[in-house]
């Protein structure tokens, strides 16, 4: 699995990241493919080809790591795993409610992620 010092120098990765991605959008597209909206919207997945590449920020260690994800109708692989800095960490904790869980990354998290991976 990536650290985010080789992640950074996955470029063609990079630039297949889809930053609008969350993960209950990633479950509803890949996994619950009779429960979306053919006719409209951001998104759809025509065949077991499609990939989406997206982060997601994972709460239910003590330390929240972010992830990278490739996400198939098949499975999800975690392709890369890092901490965030810690004052984006305790904002982002405090914003959510120190509650568990796997969250999009955005705000602070979102910017931070961008400009470390040169996107901005």
């Amino acid at each position: 699995m990536l650290q985010l010092k080789e992640l950074k120098k996955e470029y063609e990765l990079i630039n297949e990241i889809d930053w609008d991605m969350t993960p209950e959008e990633a479950v509803r597209l890949y996994l619950e493919w009779g429960n979306n909206d053919c006719t409209g919207g951001k998104y759809a997945i025509r065949s077991k080809n499609d990939v989406s590449h997206y982060f997601v920020v994972n709460t239910w260690e003590k330390v929240p790591k972010i992830y990278l994800v490739k996400r198939t109708s098949d499975d999800a692989k975690e392709l890369a795993k890092f901490e965030m800095p810690e004052d984006i960490n305790a904002n982002f904790l405090n914003h959510m409610g120190n509650l568990k869980g796997v969250y999009p990354v955005k705000g602070n998290v979102k910017k931070w992620l961008q400009k470390e991976l040169g996107c901005i």
